[in-house]
């Protein structure tokens, strides 16, 4: 189905917050709950020494759901579940961290197909009649992507997976609940677990919403069997109603609350890696890609040797079905020409280690450049490989929330992970098309934010240098409005 700009931003979320919450939980994991004088950050260690950044075993699996539907392969296929079986399979041999459960059911297969995985994981739960782990529910955040169009296909093919290695009605349910919540939330910018209810058996419809109910009146750390899959339901969403319901004066910006509700997830103690991913599928499918901080973005990477940008491109090529071949975001050479501004390109005017310019640049850029900071599409090989930190932000230089889901928290946050890389060293190229609105404003909040400029200033300021510097008015009053500033 064609997706509007902020669906496609709320769907890409539903993957990346996911993931930056597996990778913020990771070193906590089997720790007790945290108390709230110590901070929640995005480290490395924890007992499986994962590196700052780096995710787990949840988004590896999902991962593996995302490349199938990267290809334009239907979850409720037998064919796609013998392709994920084999995923898993494989990577199994190798993972660092693989739920007992899983590990279970991957390591008993006569063959790497469906039909025998589901007779292993049937045969598992009529044996010890405790599979309802939260391995399935860890994963599921993809499941919703590969169906948009049917709530009735999420529905089926959550519990289908689910049933691979959980046969457990408590874990496909769960898994069907989350997986139309994710839906629902990127369709219609609600954020409401009870969506999917109808979807389950009627004889089980009241008590997962008395479940829900009782997730909604505890704290997070309430649930603190949350290796159980009730208890990693409830945890997540606990912390996801938190963080929907906390007062606006706690947050400079609405999209802040995703950070905060992860955090909230992280706290619980225990199984903080895979409540955090649950939390995070949900809360990027309503609060959008965009609000997931872009000093995270930068760090998050993992099995099977892949980055954010990787992931992020193989979430678009999994919404582009059915025809996404040579276009964005697999092409090698984005196609700008005819475009004005491409080739500019000048050091900002206060700071030297932050070159601003237009796309045609890339090919030529100062050798001591080593980051570089995208505003608009870039195909996969314009960006020079000696660069050794990339981040891409998707701006569009037109008005209204329509357009840029959290343009004002964009503006700041960009901001702030250029601080970040001219603080680690990096001389910085912040570029979009051609340097005319994106690019200043951008520049302009950085100015304002940790140069003490003023908006009008920093916009003066950036025209000596880009002739052709001129954002849109839409750009201007976010950036006033932002930073306390009257509109002239």
């Amino acid at each position: 189905m064609e997706l509007s700009t902020v669906q496609r931003d709320r769907a890409l979320g539903s993957i990346i917050a996911s993931a930056a919450g597996d990778a913020l939980g990771a070193p906590y994991e089997f720790d007790p709950p945290i108390p709230i004088d110590q901070p929640v950050v995005l480290e490395g260690g924890g007992h499986f020494n994962w590196a700052p950044g780096e995710w787990t075993d949840d988004t590896s699996m999902a991962i593996c759901i995302l490349e199938l539907l990267a290809k334009g392969k239907a979850l409720e296929d037998e064919s796609t579940q013998d392709a994920l079986i084999a995923a898993w399979a494989d990577w199994a041999k190798h993972a660092a961290d693989v739920g007992v459960q899983t590990r279970t059911i991957l390591g008993s297969l006569d063959s790497t197909t469906q039909a025998s995985a589901l007779e292993q994981s049937k045969a598992l739960h009529e044996r010890t009649g405790k599979t309802a782990g939260n391995g399935s529910l860890m994963r599921t955040g993809p499941v919703a992507l590969g169906s948009l169009t049917s709530a009735e296909t999420t529905a089926a093919n959550a519990r289908a997976l689910s049933d691979l290695t959980h046969y457990d009605s408590d874990a496909g349910d769960a898994c069907v609940l989350w997986s139309l919540a994710i839906r629902h939330a990127i369709l219609n910018a609600d954020l409401e677990l009870r969506v999917g209810i109808e979807h389950l058996p009627e004889e089980r419809q009241a008590r997962w919403l008395a479940l829900i109910d009782e997730a909604e009146q505890h704290e997070p750390a309430y649930f603190s069997k949350n290796g159980w899959v009730i208890h990693a339901f409830q945890c997540a969403w606990s912390a996801i109603h938190l963080a929907k319901t906390a007062p606006d004066s706690q947050f400079e910006h609405k999209a802040q609350r995703l950070a905060f509700g992860l955090e909230l997830a992280v706290r619980a103690g225990y199984d903080t890696d895979t409540v955090a991913a649950i939390a995070g599928s949900l809360l990027g499918a309503y609060f959008g890609f965009s609000a997931v901080p872009a000093s995270w973005r930068l760090k998050l990477h993992g099995w099977p040797g892949i980055a954010e940008l990787e992931l992020t491109k193989m979430t678009h090529q999994a919404l582009n079905q059915p025809s996404h071949g040579e276009s964005w975001p697999s092409i090698k050479h984005f196609d700008y020409d005819g475009w004005s501004g491409r080739f500019e390109l000048a050091q900002h005017p206060i700071d030297k280690g932050l070159w601003l310019g237009g796309f045609g640049s890339l090919d030529n850029l100062p050798d001591e450049i080593t980051a570089v900071v995208s505003l608009c599409r870039v195909g996969t090989a314009d960006v020079p490989d000696r660069i050794e930190e990339r981040l891409e932000v998707y701006l569009l230089d037109k008005p209204g929330e329509a357009n840029n889901l959290n343009l004002g928290f964009v503006f700041t946050d960009v901001a702030d992970a250029i601080k970040d890389l001219r603080d680690q060293g990096h001389v910085v190229y912040l570029h979009c098309v051609q340097s005319q609105s994106r690019t200043p404003s951008v520049a302009a909040a950085y100015g304002v934010r940790h140069l003490g400029q003023t908006v009008d200033e920093a916009l003066r300021s950036i025209r000596e240098v880009l002739p052709l510097g001129q954002p849109i008015q839409y750009f201007v009053d976010t950036l006033k409005n932002q930073f306390g500033e009257e509109s002239k």
